[in-house]
């Protein structure tokens, strides 16, 4: 009951997060049907292209044998050994061929579903794997009843073409039985293409829609309540808390790093009591006035301080600081609209400093 009250839950699309860690995990939507279609594919490429000469070639083995015992001469151990060699070595040309076939047809499925690679967790042995409780859900589940499903339906298909095809086949059967080894084996293979053409079309259907059904199945299994939908976006963003102190500590390193620039500073430009800006302007190394620090209120007041602590000349002009402090920025040259107002100021400084070194 409490799985059913989760699953309706999970009302959200999964996240892109959510599929990457997942695949990573190697949870990918697999399709058994299409395993299964490429190897009958495979069965019927070599009834067509290779079955043909490895009957025709057997055919006149086993006519031989049994048309000319007496070429085969079976009278000590070692004579059956060289005879079952040599019929091994018949069926084993075919059969070698048959099952290089099914291994790239079963290598080929598992490529097209999904990439290959390598997931140590699927292969970590895990109590969970064995749990009855586990066990049980996954056979009467709603996969389970699908599986059982598909099994019935290809049961039944199964046994519907070999029905319809050895009742129009069967004539062709019973006259193959009075020829030769040779041309019998061509009339079964003949009636086998025939039943092989019919299930790879049907299981190539059934494969279509076990791939749709497995990937819906799959993403319905990855949906997300609406909190887990918030809590990963709070993980992958950093918990509001946390970025606010975060911030706060970022702000206050500045602010420390910004005050002890001050008394590098050539001038401070101030409104009385709310803004204070302090400019660095070295003749023949700086290009433009840097902004070495600003700040409002207790920022501003402290930023005075140190300047009257240090003997930087402080000018008050309401007009310009409240206009520079909006347009300006720590560390970086002032804009060129407040050249000709800083210049002036910077002209004032350096004369003070000539006829302070002139009296002394």
């Amino acid at each position: 009951m409490a799985d059913a009250v989760d699953k309706d839950s999970k009302t959200e699309e999964a996240t892109e997060k959510k599929i990457r860690d997942t695949i990573e995990q190697g949870k990918l939507p697999h399709s058994r049907e299409t395993a299964i279609f490429a190897s009958f594919l495979a069965i019927l490429v070599f009834a067509v292209f290779y079955a043909k000469d490895a009957i025709v070639d057997l055919g006149m083995f086993l006519s031989t044998f049994l048309e000319k015992p007496e070429a085969w001469p079976m009278s000590t151990a070692t004579d059956v050994i060289s005879l079952y060699r040599q019929v091994m070595r018949e069926i084993g040309r075919a059969v070698v061929s048959l099952l290089v076939l099914l291994t790239i047809a079963g290598i080929g499925a598992s490529i097209f579903q999904n990439l290959p690679q390598i997931v140590g967790e699927r292969i970590r042995p895990q109590l969970s794997r064995i749990s009855i409780a586990k066990g049980w859900s996954r056979m009467f589940g709603v996969q389970g009843w699908v599986e059982f499903l598909k099994s019935l339906a290809k049961l039944g298909f199964a046994i519907a073409v070999l029905s319809f095809t050895l009742s129009q086949d069967h004539r062709k059967l019973l006259a193959g039985m009075i020829t030769n080894p040779v041309s019998f084996g061509l009339v079964i293979r003949g009636i086998f293409v025939d039943i092989l053409v019919a299930i790879v079309f049907v299981m190539g259907l059934i494969a279509v829609v076990d791939i749709v059904w497995s990937r819906f199945h799959w993403r319905r299994d990855l949906r997300m309540t609406k909190q887990e939908v918030k809590d990963e976006l709070k993980q992958s963003e950093g918990d509001p808390i946390v970025k606010s102190r975060l911030r706060s500590l970022a702000r206050d390193r500045a602010r420390k790093r910004m005050m002890a620039a001050v008394p590098r500073a050539t001038l401070v430009i101030a409104n009385p009591t709310h803004y204070s800006i302090a400019l660095k302007y070295v003749r023949g190394e700086d290009s433009a006035p840097m902004v070495l620090a600003k700040g409002q209120d207790l920022v501003a007041l402290k930023i005075r301080e140190i300047a009257r602590e240090n003997s930087i000349p402080i000018f008050e002009d309401v007009a310009l600081a409240r206009s520079m402090y909006k347009q300006v920025s720590v560390d970086s040259v002032i804009p060129s609209q407040f050249y000709q107002a800083v210049a002036e100021l910077v002209r004032i400084v350096y004369s003070k400093k000539a006829a302070r070194k002139a009296t002394q």
